[in-house]
């Protein structure tokens, strides 16, 4: 893997500072994503506070995860590789590949534990539909942790025709860094957007994390306002920053889920997005030097804010985005900013039926 990384870090350091790169994603993003998403206050999800959601379901395919599929797609066209490999789970990331590359005409694999592929089947037709092949991973928990371990066997195999689109800020550098920057046109444009609508910057910001490519995205644009908190909103069942201990998980140094021996533990979460016993370096080291606070939230109480936005605003968001939502109203702020990360309609096979589980 070494030469691979060493030539994406070679040719993402040339891109990130070229202008033609910069501006043929701005224009991807005006004129095939939909950019700049919209922030909406929601006001009966809320009442008597300022809350804005900053509308990432609204990009084309439904979630934030086109923003970092396209970059890197692009990307690859200037390496001269061909054909595109992605892991998923939630299906949001394997869409927006699937989506890019059939934008480039590029060939695209993408690996999907058979679970998710259950709880995601809407997502798996899409794919399909693009014309992206869907391998199915059969090992372990059958989730994110295996599709990914098996991209990065397909890609050792064939690193020269091919490059493997990771789809959070994790996996080995310069994956992480990479991800941020593609993903940091979210926290750019909320910024801008609610200091035109307020006058000023939010209390707090808040967003959701499994790998936790939404909310680096999200807090990058305020990392130097001292004054805006950041609040990262991990599935209790898989905690890697509340529970977790110092390990090595896909080639980066971060807070994993891990047993006294370092093998990898189970993660569970009603989301398939954010059930990943890992999670982004950078998250480690906002919690460590205690920049952002990282905070549980339990699949009922995800349940409760996707039932809740849904009834009280019109919108409804993807099971990942609830967990974000989940955690306003014990917030000690009146004015805050929650990434919404995507939109519902994979989830509602999942949440309808836990739903009705619930309410007998």
């Amino acid at each position: 893997m070494i030469p691979a990384l060493e030539e994406l870090t070679a040719a993402w350091n040339e891109a990130k500072e070229d202008a033609a790169y910069r501006a043929e994603l701005d224009e991807l993003g005006r004129m095939y994503v939909g950019r700049p998403s919209p922030i909406t206050r929601v006001e009966r999800f809320a009442p008597g506070r300022r809350v804005y959601l900053k509308r990432e379901d609204l990009n084309h395919t439904g979630a934030h995860k086109i923003n970092n599929a396209l970059g890197q797609v692009v990307l690859a066209g200037r390496l001269g590789k061909r054909r595109i490999i992605a892991e998923t789970g939630a299906g949001q990331h394997g869409v927006a590949t699937a989506t890019a590359c059939a934008r480039f005409g590029l060939e695209c694999v993408v690996y999907m534990g058979s679970e998710d592929m259950r709880r995601q089947a809407p997502n798996v037709e899409r794919m399909r539909l693009l014309g992206a092949s869907v391998e199915p991973v059969e090992t372990g928990t059958r989730t994110l942790k295996e599709a990914t371990s098996a991209a990065i066997r397909d890609w050792i195999t064939n690193v020269e025709t091919t490059h493997y689109v990771i789809g959070s800020c994790v996996g080995p550098a310069p994956y992480p860094e990479l991800v941020r920057e593609l993903q940091a046109v979210i926290g750019r444009e909320a910024r801008a957007q609610l200091l035109e609508t307020e006058g000023a910057l939010p209390e707090a910001v808040v967003a959701c994390v499994g790998g936790g490519s939404n909310a680096i995205g999200m807090f990058a644009a305020f990392l130097d306002d001292e004054d805006v908190r950041l609040i990262g909103v991990e599935a209790a069942g898989a905690a890697s920053l509340g529970a977790g201990r110092t390990g090595v998980l896909h080639g980066s140094r971060s807070s994993i889920l891990a047993d006294e021996d370092g093998q990898i533990a189970d993660a569970h979460s009603i989301s398939a997005g954010l059930d990943y016993p890992g999670v982004g370096p950078e998250h480690a080291w906002l919690r460590d030097t205690a920049r952002a606070t990282y905070l549980p939230c339990t699949d009922e109480e995800a349940l409760e804010a996707f039932e809740r936005l849904t009834r009280t605003e019109g919108i409804i968001p993807a099971l990942e985005s609830s967990h974000a939502l989940a955690v306003v109203d014990g917030l000690d702020a009146e004015y805050i900013a929650v990434c919404l990360s995507g939109r519902g309609d994979k989830d509602l096979a999942e949440a309808l039926t836990a739903l009705a589980r619930r309410n007998r």
